[in-house]
């Protein structure tokens, strides 16, 4: 990757998104225990053949959760991965039932506030 687009990414503004979405986060990452209940609700998990890309904990632990870990320090290219997961790989039904309690299309959507603060964006959208 070229400094060139290392230097587009803001992580002071990644780090402040995720700092005011602190509990909600660290609440869906300690909470979640990988039961895959979640991916029963999806009808896009269901239609893929099962493809783990769709479940919706797949989704947000892939996205959300890794940035979080990573405070923020993430490539541009981790951010077209995150964008394929929160935008193409969702349509924020809503369906997605979590038994303990986590909201899992608040926690997609955050990602997609995080992409969109970057210029990242569907190719649609753009």
């Amino acid at each position: 990757m070229s400094d060139n687009n290392r230097n587009k990414i803001d992580t002071r503004a990644i780090q402040s998104i995720l700092k005011e979405n602190k509990k909600q986060i660290k609440l869906g990452l300690t909470m979640c225990a990988h039961c895959s209940m979640c991916a029963e609700s999806c009808f896009l998990y269901m239609s893929k053949d099962y493809d783990p890309e769709y479940m919706p904990s797949y989704k947000f632990l892939n996205s959300i959760g890794k940035l979080y870990k990573k405070k923020g320090k993430v490539s541009n290219g981790r951010l077209e991965k995150m964008r394929d997961l929160v935008f193409e790989n969702c349509v924020l039904c809503t369906r997605c039932y979590c038994p303990f309690g986590i909201n899992i299309p608040s926690l997609i959507t955050l990602g997609r506030r995080i992409c969109r603060s970057q210029g990242v964006f569907r190719e649609y959208d753009k």
